[in-house]
C-alpha cells in the first residue's frame, strides 16, 4: 500500500489514526485499518492508538434514545444489528458483546430514563463508540494484530468552561490536553506501559469530573484523536473518512473542486470552522498547540495524498476554499438611539448571553447591528428565538432574517486579494446580499443571503475564482486534482496540434514575431463535429471570432454561413467568398446606424434587430421586411461577466416583456418576424443551456405565429486549462436531438465562433528579458495585450510554452508578461515553464486563434501581428 506522507523522522513516536462509522462499518473496512495500523508501525518503529466512531447511524439511533423515543424498539434494534455485525466479521457476540449489549439494555430501563437527565443521556450517548471499539479490538486481535483495547474516559478528562451551561458541562465538553510536564508525562508513560503495540480507543467520549461519561458533542471523535495526539505528542493524526481530504469547495455542489493538499492550521481551522464537514473544527487547536501534524485521508483510496495540515506549510497568498453554512439565523438590532449610547452593545449581547447563543458574525451601522447565528453551534430554535426577540425588543426594534445561507471565502490574505474579486461582487450584486463580513484575522469574508438564492451559486463562483487568479490553482503545493479527476480520471485530450509542429514553428519564428499561426484541419475537425448534430438545421460562423480569409473559406466549404456584427464585417465575407448565397450571411448589430441596417436589407442578408424603438423611428427601413428578432431572456451565462450578454445589466436583446408591443408595431409595418434569436453569453459549460435556450423561443415562436427559425446563438466552451475537460459535445447532441423532436415545425440555427477556431491559433512571441524582483522571476515577451487582449480584459487563461526548451526537465515558476506600459500587461502568473528560460526563446501561447487578431491592436504604436496558416 503506497504511504503518501513521510514518516515522521522521530522513530518510535506515536501515531494516531481515527476512523468514522462508515469506515467502521464493514469487515473490508476493517481489514483496511488492520494493515494500515500495521504499516504505521512497520514505517515508524512505533506505537498505533486507532480512534474510532460508532457504526454508521448508531449514534443518531442513540440521540433518539436520549430523547426518550421508543426507547426499547430502538435498544433492541441496536442490539440485534451489532449480533449481526459479529457475525459478519466471524466473531462470537456473546464472548466479545454480552457485557456491553448487557449494560446497553439496562440503560432503556433506568430509573433516570423518565427524567432524561443528563448523566444518563451521556452514558446512552457513548454505548456506540464502546461497542464499535469492542467488536474492532476483538477482530482485528483475531486477524492477528497485536492490539489491546482502553476505556477513553481512563485518559481524556472533561474540563469545565466559564457560562458552559449544565447541558455543554455534560453532553458537549472539551477536555485537557495542555499542562505541567508532569501530567504530559504521567499520560504518556501510563501509554507506553500498555502491553500492545497498538491499542483501540473510542471517540466521542471523555471522563466527567464527578467520574462519570460526558460527551464530546459534535464532531467528537475528530476531536478525541486530536486530544490523543497532542497529550502522546504523536507523529501525527490521522483521520480517516469517505473523502480523500479537503476540497476548494464541496465536491458534491462543485465536481471540478480541488483537493487541498497542504494547509497550515489557520487556514484548515477556517475552512473546517465555515463549512466543510470533513473535520470538526475543534480538533485542530490541541494539535496545533502540541505542533503535531494532521492529515485528512480516504479509507477507500488510501493511496491518494490527502489533505497534510501543520505549521510549516508554505504561506501562499490566495483563496483556498469557498464554502456554504445553510440555516443560518440573522438578528437584526436597530435603534435610533444606539449612536454613541455607551453599553448599547452590552446591553444587547448580555441577552444573547442569557438565552446561551453564540454569536458569529456582526455587522454595525449608526442604527442598526445585525448578527449571525450559527445552528451548527447554537440550540436555535422557534422557541428561543420567540424568547431571545422578546429580550432585545425592551433596548431595539428587531427582525429575524431565515433561513440564510454563509458563502464564505478562505484564504491567506484576503483584503490583498479584492481587486481579483470583481466578479465575485458582480454576482453578489445580483443577489439579495443580508451581510458582509470580513474577519479581522484576514483569513475569511462571507456573504449572507437567502438560502435559497445559495442553490447552484458555489459552482459558479468557484469558477470565477479561479478564473480570476484570486484562487492560485496552479500552486500544486497546494491544490491536488479535482474531484472529477479523483473519480474519474484525467480528463482525456487530444494532444494539441502544434506539439507535432514544434520544430516547424520555430523556424517560421525567425520570420520575425510576434505571429499568428492557424491550423485549419482542427477547424475543420470542429466544424465537423457540430455539422454532425442532425438537429441543426442552419450553421452561422461568428466572424468577429476570426475573420482570417483563410478561415473563412474553409468553414464556407464546411457548409457554414457567416454571422457578422458590422457593415464592413459583411463587406469582408461578400470579398472573400465572391457569390455566396445572401442567405448565408446573417447580420447582428448592436447599437448600429440606420444606414447599416438599410444597407444589409438592400443586400439580400438575414437582418436582426433588437428593439421597438428601431421600428419606430425608422419605420420606413423595416416596412414590409421580413426579419430575426433578439430577445433577452433575464438572464446571462458565460465564463465572465464581460462575455454574458443577457439580463437587465447587458445592452443585447429585447426583454420578454416587450415582445407583444413589437409583434404589434412589426404588424402596422408588415414586417414578418421569421427567426427568434437568443444568445446569452460566452464559454458556458452546461451542455443543457442551449436545451433550454431553444425551449423558451419555441413556447415565444408560438405566440409570434410567423416564425420559421429559433437561434440559439454560440457560446460553446474550449478548454484552455490544462484540467479542463473537453466540452461535452455528446450532451449537447442529445440534448437539442430532444427538444427539437417537440419542435419539429421550427428550424434550429447556431452561431459558434469561439469553439471552431481557438484551439486551432497559437500566438509565437519571443523572450525579451528574463528578470528576477522581489523573489519574483519574470519572462517578457514581445508582444502583449496589444496582441493578445483576452488576458488582461478577461483575466482569460491561456498555456505558455517555451518551444525553444520545450523537453527540458527543470522547470520554475514565471510570471509572463510583455511589453506594454500597462500593469494589466500579464499572460499569466506563477506559470510553470523551463527554468533555464532566456532572452531570444520562442515562446507559444495557446489556444488564441478565437479573439486573439480580432482584438489586437497597436496601443504604444507596436506594428499589428503578422499571420500564417499551416493545412497539414
Amino acid at each position: 500500500m503506497p504511504d503518501t506522507h513521510p514518516a515522521d523522522p522521530r522513530q518510535g513516536a506515536w501515531v494516531v489514526l481515527k476512523f468514522g462509522g462508515t469506515s467502521v462499518s464493514r469487515r473490508h473496512r476493517w481489514d483496511t485499518i488492520g494493515r494500515l495500523a500495521k504499516k504505521r508501525m512497520d514505517d515508524t518503529g512505533g506505537r498505533v492508538l486507532v480512534v474510532v466512531s460508532a457504526l454508521s447511524g448508531v449514534t443518531n439511533e442513540l440521540t433518539a434514545i436520549a430523547d426518550g423515543r421508543e426507547i426499547d424498539d430502538r435498544i433492541a434494534a441496536l442490539i440485534e444489528r451489532h449480533r449481526a455485525f459479529c457475525v459478519e466479521l466471524d466473531l462470537d457476540a456473546d464472548a466479545v458483546l454480552g457485557e456491553r449489549l448487557s449494560i446497553l439494555s439496562a440503560l432503556g430501563t433506568d430509573p433516570r430514563a423518565a427524567s432524561r437527565a443528563l448523566d444518563w443521556q451521556a452514558e446512552v450517548l457513548a454505548q456506540g463508540e464502546l461497542l464499535s471499539s469492542t467488536i474492532g479490538a476483538a477482530y482485528l486481535h483475531a486477524q492477528g494484530l497485536d492490539i489491546g483495547w482502553c476505556d477513553s474516559r481512563d485518559w481524556l478528562s472533561a474540563v469545565s468552561l466559564p457560562n458552559a451551561s449544565a447541558w455543554a458541562q455534560r453532553l458537549s465538553v472539551n477536555c485537557q490536553y495542555l499542562g505541567e510536564k508532569a501530567f504530559l508525562d504521567d499520560v504518556r508513560s501510563r501509554f507506553a506501559a500498555q502491553p500492545t503495540r497498538a491499542l483501540i480507543a473510542q471517540g466521542f467520549i471523555a471522563r466527567h469530573a464527578d467520574g462519570q461519561t460526558a460527551i464530546l458533542g459534535r464532531g467528537g471523535s475528530d476531536t478525541s484523536a486530536a486530544y490523543f495526539g497532542a497529550l502522546l505528542k504523536a507523529s501525527r493524526v490521522e483521520i480517516w473518512t469517505d473523502v480523500p481530504g479537503m476540497f476548494s469547495a464541496n465536491p458534491r455542489e462543485v465536481p471540478d473542486a480541488r483537493l487541498l493538499a497542504r494547509l497550515d492550521y489557520a487556514e484548515a481551522q477556517e475552512i473546517a470552522t465555515t463549512g466543510a464537514k470533513v473535520l470538526h473544527p475543534r480538533s485542530i487547536a490541541p494539535c496545533r498547540d502540541a505542533g503535531v501534524a494532521m492529515a485528512i485521508l480516504d479509507t477507500e483510496r488510501p493511496e491518494l495524498l490527502g489533505t497534510r495540515i501543520d505549521g510549516t506549510a508554505t504561506t501562499v497568498p490566495g483563496v483556498k476554499a469557498i464554502s456554504r453554512r445553510n440555516g443560518i439565523v440573522l438578528v437584526s438590532m436597530e435603534s435610533m438611539g444606539m449612536w454613541q449610547q455607551v453599553g448599547f452593545l452590552a446591553d444587547v449581547f448580555e441577552r444573547f448571553k442569557r438565552h446561551g447563543l453564540s454569536i458569529d458574525m456582526i455587522g454595525s451601522s449608526e442604527t442598526n447591528v445585525t448578527v449571525s447565528l450559527d445552528p451548527s453551534e447554537n440550540l436555535v430554535s422557534s422557541s428561543v428565538l420567540a424568547e431571545l426577540s422578546a429580550d432585545l425588543s425592551e433596548v431595539c426594534r428587531v427582525k429575524v432574517i431565515a433561513p440564510c445561507a454563509a458563502i464564505t471565502l478562505v484564504g491567506r490574505g484576503m483584503r490583498s486579494l479584492l481587486h481579483k474579486l470583481s466578479d465575485v461582487w458582480a454576482t453578489f450584486g445580483r443577489e439579495r446580499v443580508h451581510l458582509i463580513s470580513q474577519s479581522s484575522n484576514d483569513l475569511n469574508l462571507t456573504f449572507v443571503i437567502d438560502e435559497a438564492d445559495a442553490d447552484g451559486l458555489l459552482p459558479h463562483l468557484h469558477g470565477e475564482l479561479i478564473r480570476s487568479g484570486a484562487m492560485p490553482v496552479q500552486d500544486g503545493a497546494v491544490f491536488g486534482p479535482s474531484w472529477t479527476e479523483i473519480a474519474h480520471g484525467k480528463p482525456q485530450r487530444e494532444t494539441p496540434w502544434w506539439r507535432g509542429h514544434v520544430a516547424d514553428l520555430v523556424a517560421r519564428a525567425e520570420a520575425g514575431t510576434p505571429r499568428y499561426v492557424y491550423h485549419l484541419p482542427t477547424v475543420r475537425a470542429r466544424a465537423r463535429a457540430l455539422r454532425e448534430t442532425t438537429a441543426i438545421d442552419l450553421r452561422f460562423y461568428a466572424l468577429k471570432a476570426n475573420p482570417n480569409p483563410a478561415i473563412l473559406r474553409t468553414l464556407e466549404a464546411e457548409g457554414f454561413g457567416f454571422e457578422c456584427v458590422s457593415l464592413a464585417e459583411v463587406a469582408h465575407v461578400l470579398a472573400t467568398l465572391p457569390g455566396i448565397d445572401p442567405a448565408r450571411v446573417l447580420f447582428t448589430p448592436s447599437f448600429a446606424p440606420r444606414a447599416e441596417y438599410d444597407a444589409a436589407l438592400a443586400k439580400g442578408i438575414h437582418v436582426t434587430v433588437d428593439s421597438v424603438e428601431a421600428l419606430q423611428r425608422w419605420p420606413e427601413s423595416f416596412r414590409d421586411r421580413a426579419i430575426w428578432l433578439r430577445l433577452d431572456l433575464g438572464r446571462g451565462d458565460g465564463h465572465h461577466e464581460k462575455v454574458r450578454t443577457g439580463g437587465s445589466d447587458a445592452k443585447f436583446g429585447l426583454p420578454v416583456a416587450k415582445v407583444n408591443a413589437f409583434v404589434a408595431e412589426a404588424r402596422k409595418l408588415g414586417t414578418k418576424i421569421v427567426a427568434l434569436h437568443a444568445h446569452l453569453g460566452s464559454g458556458i459549460d452546461n451542455p443543457s443551456h442551449w436545451r433550454d435556450v431553444f425551449a423558451d423561443l419555441a413556447s415565444l415562436a408560438d405566440q409570434v405565429g410567423t416564425v420559421d427559425i429559433i437561434d440559439i446563438g454560440g457560446g460553446l466552451p474550449v478548454p484552455y486549462t490544462a484540467d479542463a475537460r473537453p466540452f461535452d459535445i455528446a450532451a449537447w447532441r442529445a440534448g437539442l436531438d430532444e427538444i427539437k423532436a417537440g419542435y419539429g415545425r421550427y428550424r434550429l440555427a447556431i452561431e459558434p465562433g469561439r469553439y471552431l477556431v481557438a484551439e486551432a491559433g497559437v500566438v509565437l512571441v519571443r523572450a525579451t528579458q528574463v528578470i528576477e524582483k522581489d523573489g519574483i522571476r519574470r519572462v517578457g515577451l514581445d508582444g502583449g495585450m496589444n496582441v493578445l487582449m483576452r488576458p488582461a480584459m478577461y483575466g482569460a487563461y491561456h498555456g505558455v510554452h517555451n518551444l525553444s526548451r520545450i523537453d527540458d526537465a527543470a522547470i520554475s515558476a514565471f510570471d509572463v508578461v510583455g511589453p506594454i506600459c500597462e500593469s494589466s500587461d500579464v499572460f499569466g502568473r506563477a506559470r510553470m515553464l523551463p527554468a533555464a528560460s532566456a532572452e531570444g526563446d520562442v515562446f507559444l501561447i495557446a489556444d488564441a486563434g478565437a479573439y486573439g487578431m480580432a482584438m489586437a491592436n497597436t496601443y504604444n504604436l507596436r506594428a499589428l501581428p503578422a499571420e500564417e496558416i499551416i493545412d497539414v
